[in-house]
């Protein structure tokens, strides 16, 4: 159940942020109107592009197919004035039919903006406006990266790969994540593992078929899936640290055609998640012994099918304090800073943390008492639009501090 808070003070939002807030407000409710699924952002690129293009912001377009990256050079004197710092933000939409009656509602039949990423996208053009508007308040450079596909394929490792952490070399990087898991007038924040390596595998099992009445004449892959599906719960229970966390869930189980026919076939699919870089491979390796082994007993064979998506988002310790020391100066609500934000939930920014030193943030946008309450993914997913300024406030107070 999410808390609400007792009271929402946005003064220590700055008078010019607060004014924008209308304006965040609209180009949210429009991006929501044109949801578009992975490396499929054409309409939110345009709009990306016009937006910065009229307000005189350098920017690439097309990188990554429809990934965008703005750099705003400040003025202010400075004796380090080469410093580089990223902002990054998701644009992608999810196959999801949405259910809410909005005005502002899915115009696109069976895709919907069901994860906040249209507020991202949001913030950090409202970030990009007020930082070119404002340049002499900080020295080095910013860019705002546009990333397309955070959802599915994934779009963190090809914009990387064509250079947006280069020319000019980026020295830290933030990003944060509209969250409706907190009440709006919190931020989470933690150094360490904030979100979960996210790792996927399909198995199909191989026996002989037959009469149901007759199972001794069979190899029944039903009855091996179903051994496989309870021993795979004792590797976490097992083989994993118990201060560590692991997840091993089989999500899907497809097996037989009749109810007096027994399978020759079943298939399996699931996902592994896991905080401590360590354990990588280690949960590969035993699912796949479990399932070789109990395959072996019962006389069946196996093809499995086993990739990793994204590593665990961890966050560097001088950047998260850099991101709590300025939500704190801005977030004044009893809840205040939540550091016990942890999820086995995946996400590539994971990515550019490998690659520069970073932060990634929960910003609470829950709101029981407006029904903006649904959780991530859900048909009715919505958040309370207060967040969106105090998105841009923290956003800039990081990139002032940083490039002070």
């Amino acid at each position: 159940m999410v808390a609400t808070p007792t009271s929402i003070n946005i003064s220590r939002v700055r008078l010019p942020i607060r004014s924008l807030q209308p304006q965040l407000v609209e180009w949210r409710r429009l991006l929501h109107q044109k949801p578009e699924l992975g490396f499929q952002e054409q309409l939110t690129a345009e709009f990306i592009h016009s937006k910065l293009q009229g307000w005189g912001i350098e920017h690439q377009t097309g990188i990554a197919q429809t990934g965008i990256v703005a750099t705003i050079v400040g003025t202010a004197s400075s004796p380090n004035p080469h410093k580089v710092f990223a902002i990054r933000a998701d644009m992608d939409a999810l196959p999801v039919q949405e259910l809410n009656e909005v005005a502002y509602r899915s115009q696109h039949d069976g895709v919907m903006h069901a994860c906040g990423h249209d507020g991202h996208t949001a913030i950090a053009l409202g970030t990009a406006y007020y930082l070119s508007q404002h340049r002499d308040t900080f020295a080095g450079t910013v860019k705002i990266i546009f990333q397309p596909a955070e959802e599915n394929p994934g779009g963190a490792k090809p914009m990387i790969a064509a250079g947006v952490l280069k020319n000019p070399d980026v020295d830290a990087i933030i990003g944060l994540h509209l969250w409706n898991n907190l009440p709006i007038g919190t931020v989470g924040v933690r150094s360490g593992a904030l979100m979960a390596a996210v790792e996927c595998f399909n198995c199909t099992i191989t026996g002989r078929g037959g009469h149901g009445a007759m199972p001794h004449q069979t190899v029944d892959s039903v009855v091996v899936a179903a051994q496989i599906v309870n021993a795979l719960q004792s590797i976490v229970a097992r083989n994993v640290d118990p201060l560590d966390s692991a997840v091993v869930t089989v999500g899907e189980l497809h097996a037989g055609t009749a109810r007096n026919v027994i399978a020759s076939t079943a298939k399996m699919a699931g996902t592994v998640r896991y905080f401590n870089p360590k354990l990588e491979g280690l949960l590969q390796q035993r699912i796949e012994q479990i399932i070789a082994g109990i395959c072996q007993s019962y006389g069946a064979t196996y093809n499995l099918e086993y990739w990793q998506n994204y590593p665990a988002v961890i966050n560097d310790v001088a950047t998260s304090e850099l991101v709590r020391s300025q939500a704190e100066a801005v977030i004044e609500t009893p809840m205040g800073i939540v550091p016990e934000c942890q999820t086995m939930g995946g996400e590539d920014m994971s990515f550019f943390l490998q690659a520069v030193p970073g932060c990634y943030f929960f910003l609470g946008s829950a709101n029981p008492d407006k029904n903006l309450a649904y959780p991530h993914h859900h048909p009715r997913f919505d958040f309370d639009e207060t967040a969106l300024g105090i998105g841009v406030e923290i956003f800039v107070r990081c990139v002032e501090k940083f490039l002070h």
